[in-house]
Order: C-alpha cells, then sequence, then structure tokens
C-alpha cells in the first residue's frame, strides 16, 4: 500500500504523476488529454505533492514569474508583481479577500501586508494548505489570513454566494479542468460590486495544435507544470465573456523595454544575477545546479526520505524549465492587460508571457492577468 505522510502527502499520486503522460510527448492523444481533464484532481495533487518542496528550493514560496528591472533583487521582483496585481484590483483594509490555489501562501502573505485586506486561500493541496497555515503563523498573520482545502470548481458550495469583496487568482486557475467553470464559480462567490484579478496561463493566438511541434510544445508545458490542458487565449476571452465579463483593454507588455528578460533565473547564468543573493538563486538553475539537486532528490527518495515518484517530478520540472527558456529567448513575448465591463462590472486584465519559435514562426504560452468586479 501506498505511503500517506503525516504533512498530507500522498506518495501513490506521486508515484501517477507522469503516467498521465506518454513518455514520448509526441505520441500524446485526445485519450490522454480527456483522461487528465476528468482527473485533474489527481494530476494537480500527484504533481504539487512531489513538486512543492522543490519549488521552494529552487524558486520560493511565490510559485509564479515576474518582470525585472535592472539591478532588482529577485524576492523584489515576485513582491512586485503581487503589489502590482493588488493596487490594480483596488484591495485596501478590511476587505474580504479570496485567494483561488493559494499555494503556500507566499503571495497571500504579501499581499495581506501590502493591502491589510483579510484573505482566505483555498488550496486542494493539504500538503500545501499545512504549509501555508505554518508560515502564516510564523509570519504573524494568523489572524490575517487563512487556509482552507477545497476546490475551486466548487466554490459556491463551500462559501455560499456573495460571500467575498474581491477574488484573486495568480498562475493556478490553469490547472481548471474548464474555464469557464472556475471563472462561474469565481463570479457566484463575488459581492455585487467584488473585484476579480488573475494571472493566466495560456497559448496565444498564434498557437496552432494542428501543428506537431506546437502541440508537443503544448504537452512539455504541461507535463512539466501539472496542468491537464494548455488552451489558447482566444477560449480565455470567450470564457470570461459566457460568464457575463466583456474586453474591454489590452495591453502588450511586451512592448516594454525591460533590459532583464523575465525568464532569466531559468537559464542558470550566473553572470546574469541580478544582486549577490541571487547567485545562489540562479544556481540552482544552472547543470551543475541541477546535478545536485536532483542527485540528492533520488538518494532522499531511495532513502524513504521523500516520496517514491519525487524524482521523476522533479524531471518534469527540468522538461518545463527548457521549454520556458526557449520560448523567452525567441524575444517574441506576449504581455496583455485587458479590461471587462458589464454596465459598472470591471474585469481587468494583464497578459504577461512567454513565445516560442517553430520552423518559420514564433509562438508560445501566455499569462493573463484578469481583474473583474461585480456591478
Amino acid at each position: 500500500m501506498a505511503a500517506v505522510y503525516p504533512d498530507g502527502r500522498q506518495e501513490g499520486r506521486v508515484e501517477g504523476y507522469t503516467k498521465f503522460w506518454q513518455k514520448d510527448l509526441k505520441h500524446e492523444g485526445e485519450a490522454d488529454n480527456k483522461n487528465r481533464l476528468d482527473s485533474y484532481t489527481d494530476v494537480v495533487n500527484g504533481y504539487y505533492d512531489g513538486a512543492t518542496e522543490l519549488y521552494e528550493y529552487g524558486w520560493a514560496q511565490s510559485f509564479h514569474f515576474s518582470r525585472f528591472y535592472k539591478g532588482e533583487g529577485f524576492a523584489a521582483s515576485l513582491a512586485r508583481h503581487e503589489h502590482y496585481l493588488a493596487a490594480h484590483m483596488g484591495l485596501r483594509p478590511g476587505m474580504k479577500v479570496l485567494d483561488v490555489g493559494c499555494g503556500v501562501g507566499g503571495p497571500a502573505r504579501e499581499i495581506a501586508r501590502f493591502s491589510d485586506a483579510h484573505i482566505v486561500g483555498l488550496n486542494n493541496n493539504q500538503f500545501q494548505v499545512n504549509r501555508a497555515r505554518r508560515y502564516a503563523e510564523k509570519a504573524g498573520l494568523s489572524d490575517q489570513i487563512t487556509f482552507v482545502k477545497g476546490d475551486f470548481m466548487k466554490l459556491s458550495e463551500q462559501f455560499g454566494e456573495n460571500s467575498f469583496d474581491a477574488v484573486y487568482a495568480i498562475e493556478a486557475t490553469v490547472h481548471a479542468p474548464t474555464w469557464e467553470g472556475v471563472y462561474g464559480e469565481i463570479f457566484k462567490v463575488l459581492k455585487p460590486g467584488g473585484v476579480f484579478g488573475v494571472y493566466e496561463w495560456c497559448m496565444t493566438d498564434a498557437w496552432d495544435p494542428s501543428i506537431p511541434s506546437h502541440k508537443e510544445l503544448a504537452h512539455q508545458i504541461e507535463f512539466g507544470n501539472g496542468i491537464p490542458e494548455m488552451r489558447p487565449l482566444k477560449l480565455a476571452r470567450q470564457a470570461m465573456k459566457n460568464v457575463g465579463f466583456q474586453l474591454e483593454h489590452e495591453e502588450d507588455l511586451a512592448d516594454r523595454p525591460d533590459e532583464v528578460p523575465w525568464y532569466y533565473p531559468l537559464e542558470g547564468d550566473i553572470s546574469k544575477a541580478q544582486t549577490a543573493w541571487d547567485y545562489f538563486t540562479v544556481w540552482r538553475m544552472s547543470w551543475s545546479g541541477k546535478l545536485v539537486t536532483h542527485t540528492a532528490i533520488r538518494v532522499m527518495e531511495a532513502i524513504g526520505v521523500l516520496p517514491k515518484g519525487t524524482f521523476e517530478v522533479g524531471e518534469s520540472l527540468k522538461v518545463a524549465g527548457d521549454a520556458l527558456v526557449k520560448g523567452g529567448q525567441a524575444k517574441v513575448s506576449l504581455a496583455v492587460v485587458l479590461r471587462c465591463w458589464l454596465t459598472n462590472l470591471l474585469m481587468r486584465s494583464c497578459l504577461r508571457p512567454c513565445t516560442w519559435q517553430s520552423v518559420g514562426s514564433l509562438h508560445w504560452p501566455s499569462e493573463i492577468v484578469f481583474t473583474v468586479s461585480t456591478p
């Protein structure tokens, strides 16, 4: 029988994660895709049971990307990205805010300090919920932030309708089986006049799944990030409209003259580190850093410190990192701010992504931020 760890991890889920994909991603078919969508909770939980500690060690307690200014430290960039979303949403003291897919609570803690709002973090992974609670207590924020286990496809069942002044999600709702389903649930739990902001991952409009190399690229992103299905930007736009929003504004943030690319920490080139402390962060992404890390993971898994399957999950992360860097280096990134209105219903959204190069064309996944307020 597969072990269940006291911290909430389940060994069977970690071992089973990579089995949701073909060993050769070129052979992925519709049946594989449907299986992942039908089993999205198992896909996501298996991934994060294995990847959470790797994320915290190799990246941070905020599981997302961000833009960089010249000389800006890695941690400062992550915090600024979170502040940017909170500021655009207009979060302020006393508001009751839901963090959908809160990870281990890094953004929730930062946004709570920044806005003085009260935040409820929702996560379907008990291992992460336990860690988030511990970190909040250590930070002295237990009275301002609470973390609960739940399914973002059933928010209204758990919280009731009209429960929150604001809702945000940072690179989390990409794990949902459908955008309409999760956006619709978020809409239900928002109070009239409430606001929703989200950084969303999707493929650009140039992505063509009929081209094998494009489809394989999407599967590499899925495989290395615990995503059941990567979907194109046009479906995100349509999903927002289907739940009642209208697109008001779109901005390509790739036109901003960022001297330091968002993907630079993934390159593993320590000469590009922006601060002295960041040398270690960037080194962990280098070939030698990966060798040390993954050797240690293999040993710890063998002696039972880590669940079986953790090493394979770590290998999937390497696939994702390489794919993301390849896309970013193509230098055709798409970053968009979207706003939508329905009467006085505001949705601001920011698409911040990467692009990748195939024969004769450039395409890549995109990350969108939507901010929505209800009438």
